[in-house]
């Protein structure tokens, strides 16, 4: 009896122990990784139930159109074309080189695996799930595969992701949370009154790819090296 008594104490105090030591990284896979994801299952979930959208889609699509014009039509053409994985793909490989460089192996396989693992599963959640994009007016940026969840979403959050991982130990950190913000919401913008992607494809696109990033770097460990130098000094 006394033997399963110590027995139970000694598995909560391992417990205990574990989360008083680990509580970030616990937080982090709960905030960073499991919430994201939920909130996609969800969408999933009703997307292929209802894939014309959700009710709150169209609304906020036809309020965006509302504000359309022949300047605004120009402007969302040529920054959208900022989110697609080719425009982020030069900056992502430039980083990789610098990292090569520098022999920075686990901070590039970060940067590597992230960046092309974000392609491949934004391909293959399309080819799933088979969501047709909006068709609600003839879009000046028409796009002829599937809409969820939206790759200019997930790419600019991707990029973002591995630009604020990569530097959160320096004191610009809130320059890229505050510039990465903007870019993010500029993109998503720009797919969404262009009339090709429906608020919930980019709001997935998000979720996925912070999930993603935040996953991976928790498994690799990109600053691990730089991190562990610093304290050893």
């Amino acid at each position: 009896m006394f033997q399963k008594i110590n027995s139970s104490n000694s598995v909560l105090n391992s417990l205990k122990n574990l989360l008083v030591s680990r509580w970030r990284f616990l937080l982090l896979v709960v905030i960073g990784v499991y919430s994201p994801l939920q909130v996609v299952a969800i969408l999933t979930i009703k997307v292929l139930q209802h894939k014309d959208g959700f009710f709150w889609d169209v609304p906020i699509l036809m309020a965006i159109h509302s504000t359309a014009s022949s300047k605004l039509d120009a402007i969302a053409v040529v920054l959208t074309k900022w989110g697609s994985f080719w425009t982020a793909f030069p900056i992502l490989s430039a980083i990789s080189l610098v990292l090569l460089y520098k022999h920075r192996w686990k901070t590039f396989a970060y940067v590597s695996i992230t960046a092309v693992g974000n392609l491949i599963i934004n391909h293959t959640a399309k080819e799933i799930i088979q969501r047709s994009r909006p068709d609600l007016w003839v879009s000046k940026a028409p796009e002829f595969d599937y809409a969820f969840p939206s790759g200019h979403a997930m790419t600019s959050m991707t990029l973002v992701s591995i630009l604020l991982i990569l530097t959160w130990d320096r004191p610009y950190k809130w320059l890229i949370v505050t510039i990465g913000s903007s870019y993010l919401l500029v993109i998503a913008w720009t797919r969404l009154y262009l009339g090709v992607h429906f608020p919930s494809d980019i709001f997935a696109g998000w979720m996925v790819a912070l999930a993603w990033a935040i996953g991976m770097s928790l498994i690799i460990k990109p600053n691990w090296h730089r991190v562990t130098v610093t304290h050893s000094q």
